[in-house]
Order: C-alpha cells, then sequence, then structure tokens
C-alpha cells in the first residue's frame, strides 16, 4: 500500500521494491539517481590502489581468456565430430563407387574371356572345316581323274552310254532331241540311237527324233552326253563328271561320317 504524508498502515506493513525505481531520462528524478550511483562508483574506483586496478584487469582478462579458450575447443570439438561424420560418408561413398567399379571392370573381363574363348573356338571349328573341306575336295578330284579308267573298258563304257542316253530322253520327254558328245564318243553314240530310241518308246510311249550334233563337248570331258530339245529352252546334262557329282554330293554325309566320325552339332539323321 502507499505511504501518504509520512503516516504507515499498522494492519500492513511496509512493502519496498527491491530494485530501483526506473524513471525516464529526463526525469529530475531519474537524473538525481544516476548522478548519484557515478559518484558511488567513482569514489569506490577513488578507493582502489593501481595494483588493485591491474590485479582486477588482469582477472577479467585471464576470465575472457578462458571463456575464448573454451569457445575455441567447443569450435574444435564440434569440428572435428562433423569432419569425422563427413570424411565417414565421403570413405563410404567411395568405397561403393569403387566396388561398383571393380565389379563392372570383373564383368567386363569374363565377357571379354568369354568372347576370347568363343573366337577361339569359332576359329579353330573354321580352321577344321577348312582341312575337312580340302580333304572332300581331294577326295573328288582323285575320283574324277579316274573317269577315265570308265571309258578303256569299251563293252562297259556302251552300256553306261546307252544308260545315260535313255535316261535324259525319258526326263526330257520330247520329241525332238538335240545329241552332243566327245569326238571320241561319236560313232559309238550315233551306234546307239536306234536301240535308245526302241527303249524310249516302249517306256513312255513317246517317238523320239534324235539329231546328232557334231559340235564336240570340251576335252575336259571324261564322257557320257547332254541332250537338248526346243532350241536350247530345254537342257539335260548327263556327262560322268556330272553324275559322279550328284553321287558325290548324295552320299558326302556318309563319306564325312566314314573319315571324319559322327558330328557332335548334328541333330537329324536319316
Amino acid at each position: 500500500r502507499s505511504v501518504g504524508h509520512g503516516h504507515t498502515d499498522n494492519k500492513q506493513p511496509l512493502e519496498v521494491c527491491p530494485w530501483p525505481t526506473l524513471r525516464r531520462p529526463n526525469s529530475p528524478k531519474a537524473t538525481h539517481t544516476t548522478q548519484n550511483t557515478h559518484k558511488t562508483h567513482t569514489s569506490k574506483m577513488a578507493d582502489m590502489t593501481d595494483n588493485d586496478v591491474k590485479r582486477e584487469i588482469e582477472r577479467m582478462v585471464r576470465f575472457i581468456q578462458e571463456e575464448a579458450k573454451e569457445k575455441v575447443n567447443e569450435i574444435m570439438v564440434k569440428a572435428e565430430e562433423e569432419f569425422s561424420i563427413d570424411k565417414g560418408r565421403i570413405v563410404q561413398q567411395e568405397r561403393l563407387k569403387l566396388i561398383a567399379a571393380f565389379e563392372r571392370k570383373e564383368k567386363q573381363v569374363e565377357t571379354d574371356k568369354k568372347i576370347q574363348h568363343s573366337n577361339a573356338l569359332n576359329q579353330a571349328r573354321l580352321r577344321l572345316l577348312r582341312v575337312q573341306e580340302d580333304l572332300l575336295e581331294k577326295i573328288s578330284k582323285d575320283t574324277q581323274s579316274r573317269l577315265a579308267v570308265v571309258t578303256q573298258d569299251k563293252s562297259k563304257y556302251e552300256g553306261i552310254l546307252r544308260d545315260l542316253l535313255v535316261e535324259g530322253l525319258l526326263v526330257m520327254l520330247e520329241d525332238n532331241v538335240e545329241v552332243y558328245t566327245r569326238k571320241a564318243d561319236a560313232d559309238l553314240v550315233k551306234k546307239l540311237f536306234p536301240a535308245a530310241v526302241q527303249e524310249v518308246k516302249a517306256k513312255a510311249k513317246i517317238d523320239v527324233r534324235l539329231t546328232f550334233v557334231d559340235s564336240p563337248l570340251a576335252d575336259s570331258c571324261q564322257g557320257g552326253v547332254e541332250l537338248s530339245a526346243q532350241s536350247g529352252k530345254i537342257r539335260v546334262v548327263n556327262t560322268l563328271e556330272r553324275r559322279l557329282s550328284m553321287v558325290f554330293d548324295q552320299m558326302l554325309p556318309v563319306i564325312r561320317f566314314q573319315l571324319f566320325g559322327p558330328s557332335t552339332s548334328r541333330v537329324y539323321f536319316d
């Protein structure tokens, strides 16, 4: 309660504010209070000696330095922690990158090995196939070179020529057919015309008129005949070389099996 005219209320004790009443700076009472405080501080400073002032300053400096050291230590500890966290994160990221790069390189190495192995295997297969083809070609050429032996036996060769001529006529089934042969076989082929015509007539009911063409086959031909009809639109080559080639192609699987054994890549067998 407020106190007025120098009297107090006996029922309630006087309450005193523990801090000074704030007043505006332009208040005469506030100005007076500030001046009194300054005077009190000045009087205390006047009572201290130079050594006391120096010790007080040193104490304040030490206090500030200790505060600064603690702050620096806190900053350093925090920086170390952040550095450790960042370093661990970066190391983990780089480790994962290295693992991924190693796995890619390992896969690439495995892929390269498989490719090299496949290429080497293919090269080996190609070399084997070339060797086999060279051997088959040599066998074919050796067989063709022996065709000359067939023409040396006149009686046997005459029967072969007759069969080749009749077979060609039955394939063509034409009325007018031109016949080509070797120069050495001209007389023998002409001699076979009547028998061949009769056989075709008996088998196909066709009267064939044969014309011998005085244009012999190439000297490389080993024997046989060539037939032509309708101005060359239909042609049957029935020479010994052609028949041997046909037989060789048909017998090629058997020849391969006899020479090289069963094929590991073959799935279907006749």
